[in-house]
């Protein structure tokens, strides 16, 4: 799907992902999918298993989990979720290396934006309560809908609000479609094993794997 290497040296732009990536919520987002599996007698879920399972689009994905076509019911699953994802999210925090991370990349001339498929108005409050946008040229959630639910039109247009150049763009995320949004933009990218799909996953899309968000810096400043 994309490339494992890129030549460091022309990389000036970071887009960050941020569930998964920036702020560690596995045990959130667990909870809510298992609050969604309590809903329709499914046995919970383990981390492990769900790493393993869990892809975009989410619509089919959350069928195959639950054994049941789910059309007519998505907006109650959509909004059990988010109901669930909030009660724990207060107890989610950072993960480690952030924010020192994003001063190092800006410490020597690097800019960086933040763009999530978290909806846009739940995002804005987050990073800001945590004081992280003056770190950021832009931030993006989901502010439309795509047929395929997927980040790649949304990256397409965070990057063209920002006249960036995306044969210098990297993005890092945590999941699969991370990496097929910044092959579709003509970016490249990084992701790590923090979030919610498995390692073997990840290097199955021929991006750079790394452990962390410090990993995928140190490895764009050459350390």
């Amino acid at each position: 799907m994309t490339e494992t290497t890129f030549d460091r040296h022309e990389i000036t732009h970071i887009v960050w992902d941020w569930n998964g990536t920036l702020l560690n919520d596995n045990h959130a987002n667990l909870a809510a999918v298992n609050a969604v599996c309590e809903m329709f007698g499914r046995d919970p879920v383990e981390l492990d298993h769900w790493r393993s399972f869990f892809r975009r689009p989410l619509l089919p994905c959350y069928e195959e989990l639950l054994g049941r076509a789910l059309e007519e019911d998505w907006e109650r699953v959509e909004e059990l979720y988010h109901s669930s994802y909030l009660r724990h999210l207060p107890s989610c925090e950072l993960t480690p290396g952030v924010p020192e991370v994003l001063h190092e990349w800006a410490r020597n001339g690097g800019t960086q934006s933040l763009l999530s498929m978290a909806s846009h108005d739940h995002l804005v409050p987050l990073v800001t309560e945590r004081g992280l946008i003056p770190h950021f040229t832009r931030v993006d959630g989901r502010r439309f809908q795509t047929e395929h639910d997927s980040k790649a039109e949304h990256l397409l247009r965070h990057l063209e609000h920002q006249d960036v150049d995306p044969s210098r763009v990297v993005l890092i995320g945590d999941i699969d479609d991370d990496a097929r949004a910044a092959h579709g933009a003509g970016a490249h990218s990084i992701l790590v094993t923090s979030g919610l799909m498995s390692p073997e996953r990840l290097r199955a899309t021929g991006s750079l794997v790394v452990d962390s968000p410090e990993e995928a810096v140190a490895v764009l400043r050459g350390a």
